[in-house]
């Protein structure tokens, strides 16, 4: 418990500065979807491990919009958003919305860790959209303090998309939805995240 006093305490200290960093447009020359860790899976492989350790946690970093349109892993046990839609401006340009860090995600994720009781060497296993840009950094932000068994899924949830035919262009490849894995429209009360109040944010 102490140990989880003290790392929400230190995301809150730190988690300004580190998304002042991810704002910064001088561009990183690391590849985003490897980690410091260099721990991946498939969603193939995720689930298996799910299914062998029962202590074994998947954590999803999308947007609630996109799990709105798009499904939800059933094992999942945790969902905090890495990026929000910016739904108060457009980009008339790329026609669509833009993404911006959450700034609370450390807290909100270290807290949810610790209400299921997770520990620094437990499994953690992260997915976002493609296993692209997302669950990569985050396992990059949880390996910041201390937790060292953290894999990102490389084919995300709606996996990679078709090069050729009719469809070309639509996530239809491998990731969690077209693996033939549980999944679901239905997001559970006690797993969805929700945007904090303003009197929630002050805690």
């Amino acid at each position: 418990m102490k140990f989880f006093q003290s790392l929400a305490m230190l995301a809150c200290l730190v988690s300004g500065a580190v998304f002042a960093a991810i704002g910064n447009p001088v561009a990183s020359s690391k590849d985003p979807s490897q980690s410091s860790l260099g721990l991946y899976v498939t969603a193939k492989e995720a689930y298996a491990m799910l299914e062998q350790d029962p202590k074994a946690v998947l954590v999803d970093v999308r947007d609630p919009v996109e799990i709105k349109f798009t499904g939800f892993a059933t094992p999942t046990k945790i969902h905090v958003p890495w990026l929000l839609t910016d739904t108060s401006r457009l980009n008339a340009d790329q026609q669509t919305w833009p993404m911006q860090p959450n700034p609370q995600f450390d807290q909100q994720l270290l807290s949810r860790l610790q209400a299921l009781g997770v520990q620094k060497d437990d499994a953690i296993i992260l997915i976002c959209r493609s296993g692209a840009t997302r669950s990569a950094p985050a396992v990059d932000r949880l390996a910041g303090y201390g937790f060292h068994n953290v894999w990102s899924v490389t084919d995300g949830f709606e996996g990679n998309t078709l090069e050729d035919g009719p469809s070309k262009g639509v996530r239809a490849l491998d990731g969690w939805r077209n693996s033939g894995l549980p999944w679901s429209y239905r997001v559970p009360a006690d797993v969805a995240w929700t945007a904090p109040t303003s009197e929630t944010a002050q805690h």
